[in-house]
């Protein structure tokens, strides 16, 4: 059965879908809304969700989080499918789009609203009716396209310039931009902060005009799926507190690394493993000074 939400205000609010992603081990649940809405969880903040999905989808793992769902005859559902040449991706169904229609009003003013479309569902018009928010944006759902397969491809993404200008920062993958490192030129020309994730190379973090590099941990990987959500997460959060990007990514990067290490929902960072390496990061921060 589905949560009900309860209606009071929160801190930090995820819209895009919840997805059903079809594994080896069976129906699992996914998508940016569940993994980055668990992590801020962790992080200690009252959570929302905006998404859509089959009513009758289990959401019982996100007890604790507010669901505002807008019912669909399916939810949307993806597999994956891993080569040594990479992803490859297929949609099956696709929950209902969302728009400000489906936002309640009672979350209007949340501190940190993240923007994390899968596959087209969120109207990128949807950042105009939260001006006081900080809005972060993982816009890999709208660099997404598919036939009548279902397997994904990636597409240009016309409203970059407009939806990148109405957000405070943005969190995307090498393999969102399909390895194009040239569009990230236009699109830091139209947002200030800017964090390009390449896997177990880490992160490039883009804050006007000026580009750093951060490499994780050697860790033994066993599953990577979520990470780049919970390194959005971790980014949008910390970066809202501090103001410094390049703390902000140096933390969502360290927690990431430890994401890969467990698989699927198992990758989620526990709020002890949090502070713990915040705590790490503030003492290398010290040696440094």
């Amino acid at each position: 059965m589905i949560n009900y939400v309860r209606l009071e205000p929160i801190d930090y609010l995820v819209i895009g879908h919840i997805t059903q992603d079809i594994t080896d081990d069976g129906i699992q649940l996914g998508g940016t809304a569940t993994f980055s809405s668990l992590t801020a969880k962790a992080m200690g903040l009252r959570v929302g969700v905006v998404t859509s999905v089959n009513p009758s989808l289990d959401l019982s793992i996100l007890e604790g989080i507010h669901i505002y769902n807008i019912p669909s005859e399916q939810t949307t559902t993806f597999k994956n499918i891993y080569t040594p040449d990479g992803r490859i991706q297929f949609i099956y169904q696709q929950a209902n789009l969302l728009n400000a229609t489906h936002i309640p009003s009672i979350w209007l003013n949340t501190p940190i609203v993240h923007l994390g479309p899968v596959a087209q569902e969120i109207d990128p018009n949807l950042p105009r009716i939260f001006p006081n928010a900080f809005i972060g944006l993982t816009p890999q759902g709208w660099l997404r396209s598919w036939g009548e397969s279902g397997r994904i491809s990636n597409t240009d993404w016309v409203e970059a310039p407009y939806v990148l200008s109405k957000a405070n920062a943005a969190v995307l993958s090498i393999e969102d931009i399909g390895g194009n490192i040239s569009v990230i030129d236009d699109m830091v020309s139209a947002i200030r902060i800017l964090a390009l994730t390449e896997a177990d190379k880490g992160v490039d973090i883009y804050w006007n005009g000026d580009i750093r590099h951060f490499s994780p941990p050697q860790v033994l990987e066993v599953d990577a799926t979520g990470a780049g959500d919970i390194f959005a997460a971790i980014f949008f959060i910390h970066l809202k507190h501090t103001k410094n990007p390049w703390e902000a990514g140096r933390l969502a990067n360290q927690i990431a690394a430890l994401s890969v290490t467990r698989s699927r929902l198992d990758s989620i960072p526990t709020p002890d493993e949090i502070n713990q390496l915040k705590i790490e990061i503030i003492k290398e921060r010290s040696i440094e000074s």
